[in-house]
């Protein structure tokens, strides 16, 4: 398995518009966080996108990604499902062509067009409730002039297979209809939790001795939905992962901060573009 961090900065992103703190004027590229989305691939090659946050776009081409079989969503924050129309991208990219010849209506020049094949959305019920009334034209067909919109159907399942991974949703509290994944394959796991400010103590039994855990911390100080650096750390004492990362943080401290602060522990603040290899095909 490997697993790529898209994103890892809060819900305004860092830089923020129009702030000139140290963190955002700062000339480190592992300053520049973008809003928390993740990609992970099985040994097979299936690949799963973890939400589609505002720079999906733009983290796609820039960690190559293009190929999507499926696509599983934590909540339904804008900052985690703004992009949720570039799906369609790979819509087309997994569909199929089919013949178009000059009188055709969808004919662009081509002796084919691509109808688009649906990708399956992995979420909480009320996400999917939530994501219909933000995106009411999300269906499992395309436009009637051409593929214009996302292509999805939905499923509430609480666990699920795309390839040779397994995935399991994780109970997190977050103040908001909001859920982590547990991702294997063979004795490989890796856990993901980008928003909380509690985890049950079910999820904690669950991903104990993961071989990576990923896990909010927004900065030093408490905040009300989001782990601090001491409670998430707490938190980490508890799972004892073989290394963790640190995702949606704001503009507080910079990397080498965040590096200072968790000296001599298994835990490092993620960055966007970082890219883990979980073990070796199992």
């Amino acid at each position: 398995m490997t697993f790529r961090f898209l994103g890892t900065g809060t819900s305004v992103g860092v830089p923020q518009i129009g702030c000139t703190c140290r963190v955002c004027t700062s000339p480190d590229p592992r300053d520049r966080r973008r809003r928390c989305g993740a990609y992970v691939t099985a040994s097979d090659g299936a690949a799963l996108l973890v939400d589609t946050p505002p720079e999906l776009r733009l983290a796609c081409i820039e960690c190559g990604v293009s190929k999507v079989d499926a696509v599983a969503l934590t909540h339904a924050h804008m900052d985690h499902v703004a992009a949720f129309d570039d799906i369609r991208r790979f819509n087309t990219i997994n569909g199929e062509k089919v013949p178009c010849e000059p009188g055709d209506p969808l004919y662009r020049g081509l002796p084919y067009r691509i109808v688009g094949k649906p990708l399956v959305c992995y979420a909480m019920g009320e996400t999917i409730e939530q994501m219909h009334r933000i995106f009411p034209y999300i269906g499992t067909e395309g436009g009637k002039n051409g593929l214009y919109r996302p292509m999805v159907e939905f499923s509430d399942a609480a666990s699920f297979s795309v390839g040779g991974m397994a995935a399991l949703r994780l109970k997190v509290e977050h103040g908001f209809p909001c859920c982590g994944y547990l991702f294997s394959e063979g004795s490989r796991r890796i856990a993901y939790v980008s928003d909380c400010h509690e985890l049950p103590d079910e999820t904690v039994e669950r991903v104990k001795g993961v071989d990576v855990m990923v896990l909010n911390c927004l900065r030093e100080r408490p905040h009300p939905t989001h782990l601090s650096l001491e409670r998430a750390l707490e938190y980490l004492a508890q799972i004892a992962p073989k290394r963790a990362y640190l995702v949606h943080m704001c503009h507080d401290l910079t990397h080498e901060d965040w590096l200072a602060r968790l000296a001599g522990t298994n835990v490092e603040p993620a960055y966007d573009g970082l890219e883990l290899n979980i073990g070796d095909k199992p």
